[in-house]
Order: structure tokens, then sequence, then C-alpha cells
């Protein structure tokens, strides 16, 4: 299906966009004194960090991203893969207590909006002095995870450093020669290792609004580069050493999601047989998801019915004889490798820190990890509401110039209010009170109405 762009040549989301900062009550700056504290942070040599700079790290972000949370470097121990994986040591610069961490816990994480982002601490902390950028040594927590030729994967150590970066590589234009030699195979070590556990991280394509210059912003479906796939395994390898780490020394907070139970697994074996899909008895709920191709719409229909099926993902702090489980990676998992943008990652961070060097996990860090799965739960809720206010904004204002045309639509999804379709030549995804109709299946629908104000789009069928 080849979808067009929608861009805003009339540069009319800007009031919108600020509408939604005010509903959402996304804050514009930083109080005072939180800024004050954070000049002064910012001017904290690193005094208790070895010296790594000799170790050829680089980053790999979205090309705007500023905000840069991680720098690897890889290299052979034998048959073994050794990942650097150096994270942004947020706690060296924030206090606890202080007026800093006192608003990233209102704050929970970083919004964005295509217009700016709410950053979890002040830009001169997150967009410079803790921001593994390449202009400079930076303070830095490395984890060193073994990857064994089968991937698994299991932390060799943790220690704070100094790093500098030797280049900052985006998704969009990274090419192979510009990464470490071994990038390409450890992530195929670890993607392996997903497929032999049962994991299955298969998500239905979504869409983005982003800025395109001069105010304008387009709407469109994000591709996911194969640059970010490889990379997001780096995170994966990592997140899953630290936590199995924490898990046997009895600390950590835990990012969990439970398997679909038995009913629920039933119901969407009756989808899928409704939708026309193929899916063995013999074969799991994972390994069919695996084969799903979020190019076509059946496909795609079953990923939605899939996501409803859960309750999502949480946080849940260690619980002696509780086993912290995260059903689409198959394993136990934390967080720990975007502390920029995520408060829970400071204190998972600090956690493996002292374990990993035998010390004892700090009074703070525990009492932390028994509040934050509320407060992550919260941000993680405002942030999807932010989502989706902006998407449904930015398809009316889009569209408002449309009303009364016949568009042709693919039924993606069916329940009780009628089918979810998808546009065939625009990025727009919308419901129609349409029944008796089938999963991707073609239709032609007519736009009733384009409300901005209500941020609200209105199809009828055609046929």
């Amino acid at each position: 299906m080849a979808v067009k762009t929608l861009v805003d040549p009339g540069h009319a989301l800007g009031p919108g966009l600020a509408a939604i900062r005010a509903q959402f009550e996304v804050p514009a700056t930083f109080p005072p004194e939180v800024l004050a504290a954070a000049e002064d942070a910012a001017k904290r040599a690193p005094t208790a960090h070895a010296d790594r700079t000799g170790r050829p790290f680089v980053t790999l972000d979205p090309a705007s991203s500023t905000d840069l949370d991680q720098a690897f470097a890889i290299e052979r121990a034998g048959a073994d893969l050794l990942l650097h994986y150096a994270i942004a040591d947020v706690a060296w610069f924030v206090d606890d207590g202080g007026p800093i961490d006192a608003e990233a816990w209102k704050r929970g994480e970083t919004q964005y909006l295509p217009d700016g982002k709410a950053s979890l601490y002040p830009p001169i902390l997150s967009e410079l002095a803790a921001s593994l950028l390449p202009d400079g040594p930076r303070p830095s927590v490395i984890f060193t995870v073994r990857v064994n030729p089968d991937g698994a994967v299991v932390l060799d150590g943790v220690e704070r450093a100094v790093i500098r970066s030797r280049a900052k590589l985006a998704y969009e234009t990274v090419t192979p020669a510009d990464l470490p030699t071994d990038f390409a195979e450890l992530s195929d070590r670890v993607q392996a290792a997903e497929r032999r556990r049962g994991a299955a991280r298969v998500d239905p394509p979504e869409q983005e609004v982003s800025p395109v210059g001069n105010d304008r912003f387009r709407l469109t479906f994000r591709p996911r580069l194969e640059s970010e796939e490889r990379n997001a395994a780096l995170s994966l390898a990592t997140n899953m050493a630290v936590a199995a780490a924490l898990q046997a020394h009895g600390t950590g907070l835990f990012r969990v999601m439970a398997e679909p139970d038995a009913r629920a697994v039933q119901r969407l074996r009756n989808t899928a047989r409704a939708f026309g899909l193929d899916w063995p008895a013999s074969a799991t709920l994972k390994d069919f998801e695996r084969g799903l191709d979020a190019a076509n719409p059946r496909d795609v229909a079953f990923m939605f019915a899939v996501r409803r099926s859960g309750n999502g993902a949480g946080y849940a702090p260690y619980r002696e004889g509780f086993v912290p489980w995260h059903s689409a990676v198959a394993a136990t998992y934390a967080h720990a490798t975007a502390p920029l943008r995520r408060l829970a990652d400071r204190y998972v961070i600090r956690a493996a820190l002292a374990v990993a060097n035998g010390q004892a996990v700090p009074p703070a860090v525990t009492d932390a990890f028994e509040r934050l799965p509320a407060v992550m739960a919260r941000a993680d809720a405002i942030a999807g509401r932010i989502e989706r206010a902006v998407i449904d904004y930015a398809e009316a204002v889009m569209l408002q110039d449309h009303v009364g045309e016949v568009m042709a639509a693919v039924a993606t999804d069916i329940d009780e209010r009628g089918a979810r379709i998808q546009l065939r030549d625009m990025p727009v995804v919308a419901r129609v009170d349409a029944h008796h109709v089938e999963p991707g299946q073609t239709l032609q629908v007519r736009l009733t109405a384009a409300d901005p104000d209500r941020r609200t789009i209105t199809f009828a069928r055609v046929s």
C-alpha cells in the first residue's frame, strides 16, 4: 500500500499543539530553582570515574537527537563479544531530594510533541553536560555485557568512567563502515536468541507527526529502519543482563508484562479464524506473531487484537518468590539504558553499579523502587494521551479541506463499534460505522466532517 504523506503547508498545527500542551499541563520550562541547581550541577567534574577515553565509543540515534543516553564499543573475547555500553551518568549530576530530583519525580519521563519536548531534566544537563555528545569527555556508567555465540548475555562488570564519543551516528544515514566491526554480528546473536526464547516483539505500524522545517509538519507512517532494529538489540542485551544481575542479588525494578491467559489466547484463535489467517493448532501465539507482516492489513488487524488482549507493560519492584517476567521479551527485563528520558532508569543503574561492585544498594534507591511503578504508570499514560491527541488534531487539520470527498480505505480491525480503517492514500487511521466487513476488505468511505477544535474526523461508508 503506497501511502502519501500529509503536510501542513498553512502552518495550521501550531495553535492546536499549544492547546494540547495546555490541556495536559506540559511544562514549558523549569522552575528557577531547578535551572539554578542544574547550572551548578553541570559544572561538576567527574572525580569517581575511570578513564576510558581511549575506547572507540560511538552513538546511534535519530539525526535530530541531542539527549544521547547511550554510546557503545564492541570487542572480541575469544568466541564471545564484549559490548561496552556506556550510559549517561545522570546520578552524578542529580542529588537525592534536591530540586532537580524533585522536579524529575513530578515529570516521570520526557514528553515529546512535534514542536518540541518537555525534558525530564533541564537542557543544560540532558542535552549538554550529561549527554554523550562527541564534543568532549563525558561521565558515564559502562555496562560490560558478554554476548555468547548463542546470544546468551551476562553482565561482566559495571563501572563509572569518562568516555569520549568518536561520532554521533544517525539511523537515517549510518553505513556499516561507520559502525564497530562486530555490530551486525552482535545484533544477529541477540535477535537469534530472541527467536529461540520465543520472544515476539511485533508492533503494528504507527502514525507520527514530525516537523519538516519552517514551522510545517508531516503526518506519516514511520518506518522502522534496520539500523534502529539492530541498535535496539544492544539495549535489549544490556537490560536483560542488568535485570538478571539485580534479581540474583534480591533487588531491582523490573519491566513486566503478563502472558495472555488461556481464555484470551482462545479468543485470539477465534479472531484469527474470523480474519482468515492460518494459525496452526501446534503453533503458540508467539510463533504465530513472529510470522505476521505489518504490510498486510489482515495481519495488522490481528496485531491490534493481540495488543487489546493484554494489560500492557508496567513496572514491579523485586519481591521474594516473585519472578518478574516480560512476555514479549520472554525474559526477565529492566529499563536501565535511557536515564535522560526515564526517571526509573537512574535508580536501576545505581543499583546495578552497587551490586556489581559488592556494595550495598543505597536506601534511597530501594525506597525509590517501591514508589516508581505508580509514577511511571502515570507518566506513560500521559505520554499516550498526548500522542493520540496530536495525531487526532493533525488528521483533522490536514483533512479539513477534503470534506465531502470519497476515499479508498482498508478495514484493519473489526469490533462491536464497527470497523477501524486505514486510508489507502493517506496516513490516516479512523473508524466508520460499517458492519459485516472482513479485515483486509477495501471500502469506499466519504469524509463527512473534520473538526480540528474537537480533534475529530468522521467517515461514512459508501460501498
